[in-house]
């Protein structure tokens, strides 16, 4: 829906968001153009498709007009599910300068930091209490490049 591209989009110039869900596509585009940002590009991929994309090892049709070297990629956001990122998304940030990382569980992000310690150290970090009243915590995390 954009909570996240929303904000991020105002600090940098360029972003390239992707996101499974088709719904949430949809929420995305509806909330990025009802806040006048114009500076996204939201495709509609899994991190593993990003990556094969990235790597140019096929092309997708989804995204068709979109030029990837056009893009200055210094910095990632990512927002992985509860199990936390994948070997292979874990591979993919390492590309990156900067690793912004958003958690839901403590657990998968100690051990996706620890996969990520030889390249990058962290920076910076914070916890928000986005569910008041309930035993859920949010963990924000800044990984920089060593």
């Amino acid at each position: 829906n954009g909570n996240f591209t929303l904000p991020l989009a105002t600090r940098v110039r360029k972003v390239l968001a992707t996101e499974i869900s088709k719904t949430s596509v949809n929420a995305a585009l509806s909330n990025l153009d009802d806040n006048g940002v114009d500076n996204v590009t939201l495709v509609r991929l899994s991190a593993e498709e990003l990556t094969e994309a990235l790597n140019e090892v096929r092309p997708f049709r989804r995204l068709h007009g979109v030029d990837l070297k056009s893009y200055d990629f210094g910095s990632v956001f990512v927002d992985p599910p509860r199990a936390g990122m994948d070997p292979d998304t874990c591979e993919l940030t390492r590309r990156f300068e900067r690793i912004l990382y958003i958690s839901c569980n403590p657990e998968t992000l100690a051990a996706n930091i620890a996969q990520l310690h030889d390249t990058h150290r962290v920076e910076r970090c914070a916890l928000f209490d986005q569910f008041p009243y309930t035993h859920h915590m949010e963990s924000g995390v800044l990984l920089v490049r060593r």
